[in-house]
């Protein structure tokens, strides 16, 4: 099998890339804070799988006979060491990751010991004024969460029924 990161392209032989078409940051957008420069954004940490093979018929000689397979095991698990899902802090001056919050958790793993595994996600942060980040809507197992900015503190974590934040524009007046 071939590995390779982001950008390695399938070949005839099967290839694992980390992270896949779902790794990474992915779907949910980004939050910033202008006062840290601060680029909030969840991510999955999950592996794809791909390999081409010949197109019997049609305009294309290559097909991917792998669709967008993902890399998990046997319990459908990721194969890659945990946590599976974070929120990070980012400083957009440095590129330096500042904080990494793991984001959900397997009740399964978790009543055998195997907390903090994090879980897949899609969901997108708000970033406040007030110095919180709020991310809900994003992973498996529905908690919705805040997180203290600059230090990376979760605040409280509750399960919402993929309930998304909202964040209502308007100028300082109409406050």
């Amino acid at each position: 099998m071939n590995v390779g990161s982001v950008f390695t392209p399938f070949s005839t032989r099967p290839t694992l890339v980390l992270p896949g078409a779902m790794g990474g940051g992915n779907w949910g957008g980004v939050a910033f804070d202008p006062a840290l420069s601060f680029v909030f954004v969840n991510t999955s940490s999950l592996g794809g799988m791909g390999q081409m093979v010949p197109s019997p018929n049609g305009p294309i000689a290559y097909r991917n006979s792998m669709g967008y397979a993902r890399f998990l095991d046997q319990d459908h698990y990721p194969c890659q060491q945990p946590p599976w899902g974070e929120l990070s802090a980012v400083n957009a001056t440095t590129g330096e990751v500042a904080w990494r919050v793991t984001l959900g958790n397997f009740d399964e793993l978790a009543a055998q010991g195997m907390t903090n595994t994090g879980t897949l996600n899609i969901g997108g942060p708000i970033a406040t004024a007030s110095g919180l980040v709020f991310i809900g809507a994003a992973t498996l197992d529905d908690p919705e969460c805040s997180v203290r900015v600059p230090a990376g503190e979760p605040q409280w974590d509750q399960r919402s029924r993929r309930k998304a934040p909202v964040q209502l524009g308007g100028d300082e007046s109409e406050r």
